[in-house]
């Protein structure tokens, strides 16, 4: 294979990024957004970052998180630790509830300490930090990379095979309850 052949293949494989049918359990998604279970389980019960593969339905049951959902989950650990407040870090990520992947993945985020604004270009944030708004930035680009060589070392779910699972799953817990009770 030629060289120009190489990158051919390896632009495409970028460009299809990380595959929409694979989801990622709860403490492999605490371990690679560098968050506690705690943390996890609050900004899913408060609807910060929800699990969008599957949300946890009663006891025995698992959150399945995408791709995307561990990127916006490194994003808020980021903004955290650069003390913004809870508040306006949900005002940041509901911007990027609706966005795809890629569409995240071009931005840098910017913030005063209280309000995150995001730059899609480096005239953008030049200009944030000449009007002397900004503070500092976190760009979503390299955490994706970072993230994207993380992943791949941890075990993932294709969503076909986690709906059997978790039928199993809830017929077990169904058959020990009716042991019990019996």
């Amino acid at each position: 294979m030629s060289n120009s052949q190489d990158s051919a293949v390896q632009e495409s494989l970028f460009d299809v990024g990380p595959d929409e049918e694979v989801g990622y359990r709860v403490p492999i998604a605490c371990q690679v957004a560098g968050i506690t279970y705690r943390q996890l389980d609050y900004w899913a019960r408060t609807n910060l970052v929800k699990p969008s593969i599957r949300n946890a339905r009663g006891s025995g049951s698992q959150r399945l998180y995408s791709f995307k959902d561990v990127l916006v989950l490194k994003i808020v650990k980021r903004l955290l630790d650069t003390g913004i407040s809870l508040q306006n870090i949900r005002l940041a990520v509901d911007s990027l509830r609706d966005r795809g992947v890629n569409d995240i993945a071009e931005l840098t985020l910017v913030s005063d300490g209280t309000t995150v604004y995001e730059c899609r270009s480096a005239d953008e944030v030049i200009d944030l930090l000449g009007g002397g708004q900004g503070v500092f930035g976190i760009a979503v680009p390299g955490i994706m990379k970072e993230l994207s060589g993380t992943i791949a070392d941890f075990p993932s779910e294709r969503i076909d095979e986690v709906v059997e699972d978790n039928v199993a799953a809830i017929d077990e817990l169904a058959a020990l309850r009716n042991r019990k009770t019996s």
